[in-house]
C-alpha cells in the first residue's frame, strides 16, 4: 500500500513511518510545512494518505485538507485529532474525510494506525465499486430497453390468421451483488410487404450482453432500411444484408455472427418462402394429426451472418395449408437444460419443443406460447434458460 503519511513533528512522525512501513507498505513522509507544501505540489500515487487536523492549529489544518483534496481526488483520507479536538472532524468528515483515529496521550493509537488504513482502502474501494457496478448496471438497462424497443409487441395478422411473438431474456445474472436482466442478441420482427405478403424473422447474435444486442440493433437498423427494395427471393435478401454485415466490426469482431431465419408468408399462394443462415428451420403442426415437423431438415441453411463476405444461401418453398401451426424460434428454448449440478445433460430439444405442441393442440395460440416457455423452463428444473429465447408462432385456420 502506498502511505502518504503528513504529521506535526517529526518525534512521532518517525514512528508513524515505522509503524506503517513495516510489511509492503511504501510510506512517503512530510514533517514540516515546507514539506507538506512540496508534496502536495508535486502529486503522485497513493492509495491513502494520512494527516492530523490540526497543522498546526485546526484551521490550518483544514486549508491543508481541502488542497489535498484538489490535488489527490478520490484518494481517502484519514484524519487523526486530539480527544479534545474530536468535535471539529466533523467538519472534515462532512467534506470528503474517509476515516479518522483518535491521538491518545501514550501513543497506543499508532498500533491501531495499519488496520484503520488497510479497512479505510478496503471501504473506499468496496464503495467505488458498488458505484461502477451501478453505473453498469444503467447502461445495461439501457441497452436492454433500446433492444427491446425494436421488438414488436402487438403483430397483426390478415383474416384467417393469427400470430404471436415474444422475447424473454436469458437467466438474470448477479453483478454487484443485485439482480440485472441482461441485454441479449435475440431477435424477432413481423411486418408487412409493399406486395400485401409478410416478413417473418427471428435472428441470434453470438454471445450476451451489450455487444450481442448492439449486433442485433445494427442488422434491424440495416433490415428496415432495406426491406421496402425488391428482392426476387429470400435467399437474395439475406445474402444482401450478409455483405452489409459483414463490414460492422461491432458484429464480426472476435469471431461475433448472427443467426437468422428470413421468411416471406404469401397469403395467395399459401406458401412460406423461407432462408436460414444457420438458424433452426421452422416447425409445423398439422392440426389433423396433431403431428409436428420440421420444415426442411436440420441442415437446411448456409453459414451464419457476417462470417465469409460471399456466402450464398438457398431459398426453400413449403405449403402453408388450412388448420397449422408454424412456429419459428431461437435456440434459447431449443437449448434450455438443467444446472450442471444435476446428473441430466440433455436438452430439451426439438423432440420437447413437438411435445409441447402436440399436447397444446386444443389451447389457444396464446396458450401454446405460454406453454412453450413454461415446459422449457421447467425441463431445466428450476435453474432457468441459459440463453435468451424468442418465438414467433401463427395459425391457420379455415
Amino acid at each position: 500500500m502506498r502511505i502518504l503519511a503528513i504529521w506535526d513533528n517529526d518525534a512521532e512522525g518517525d514512528l508513524v513511518s515505522m509503524y506503517l512501513g513495516i510489511g509492503d507498505n511504501d510510506v512517503t513522509s512530510a514533517f514540516s510545512e515546507d514539506e507538506v507544501t512540496r508534496r502536495i505540489d508535486e502529486g503522485g500515487h497513493f492509495d491513502i494518505i494520512l494527516m492530523p487536523i490540526d497543522l498546526p492549529e485546526p484551521e490550518a489544518g483544514y486549508e491543508v485538507f481541502r488542497r489535498i483534496r484538489e490535488r489527490f481526488p478520490g484518494i481517502p483520507i484519514v484524519g487523526a485529532c486530539q480527544p479534545a479536538d474530536v468535535f471539529r472532524i466533523v467538519r472534515f468528515m462532512a467534506n470528503g474525510m474517509s476515516a479518522y483515529v483518535m491521538r491518545d496521550a501514550g501513543g497506543d493509537y499508532m498500533f491501531m494506525l495499519q488496520a484503520i488504513l488497510d479497512s479505510t482502502v478496503d471501504a473506499v474501494r468496496a464503495a467505488r465499486e458498488e458505484q461502477i457496478s451501478a453505473k453498469l448496471r444503467e447502461e445495461v438497462e439501457s441497452v436492454r430497453k433500446l433492444q427491446e424497443s425494436v421488438i414488436p409487441k402487438n403483430l397483426e395478422a390478415p383474416h384467417g390468421y393469427k400470430i404471436v411473438g415474444r422475447y424473454e431474456p436469458s437467466q438474470i445474472r448477479v453483478l454487484g451483488g443485485l439482480p440485472v436482466t441482461m441485454a441479449g442478441g435475440d431477435y424477432y420482427d413481423v411486418f408487412a410487404l409493399p406486395d400485401g405478403k409478410m416478413a417473418l424473422i427471428v435472428g441470434d447474435a453470438s454471445g450476451h450482453g451489450m455487444k450481442a444486442a448492439m449486433s442485433i440493433m445494427t442488422m434491424h437498423t440495416l433490415m428496415r432500411m432495406i426491406r421496402t427494395q425488391k428482392y426476387n427471393d429470400t435467399s437474395h435478401f439475406v445474402e444482401v444484408i450478409n455483405q452489409q454485415l459483414y463490414e460492422q466490426s461491432i458484429v464480426n469482431e472476435e469471431g461475433g455472427f448472427i443467426t437468422l431465419l428470413y421468411a416471406i408468408l404469401d397469403f395467395e399462394k399459401q406458401e412460406l418462402q423461407w432462408t436460414s443462415a444457420g438458424h433452426p428451420p421452422p416447425l409445423l403442426q398439422n392440426f389433423e394429426t396433431g403431428e409436428v415437423a420440421l420444415l426442411g431438415d436440420e441442415d437446411a441453411g448456409g453459414l451464419p451472418l457476417a462470417v465469409i463476405e460471399e456466402a450464398e444461401y438457398e431459398t426453400y418453398t413449403s405449403k402453408i395449408p388450412n388448420n397449422i401451426r408454424l412456429l419459428l424460434f431461437t435456440d434459447g428454448l431449443e437449448e434450455a437444460f438443467p444446472a450442471a449440478m444435476t446428473d441430466r445433460h440433455d436438452q430439451f430439444g426439438v423432440e420437447g419443443i413437438k411435445q409441447t405442441m402436440r399436447e397444446s393442440r386444443n389451447l389457444t395460440l396464446e396458450e401454446t406460447l405460454q406453454k412453450l416457455f413454461d415446459d422449457s423452463h421447467a425441463y431445466t428444473q428450476g435453474s432457468g434458460r441459459h440463453d435468451d429465447t424468442s418465438v414467433v408462432l401463427l395459425e391457420r385456420f379455415e
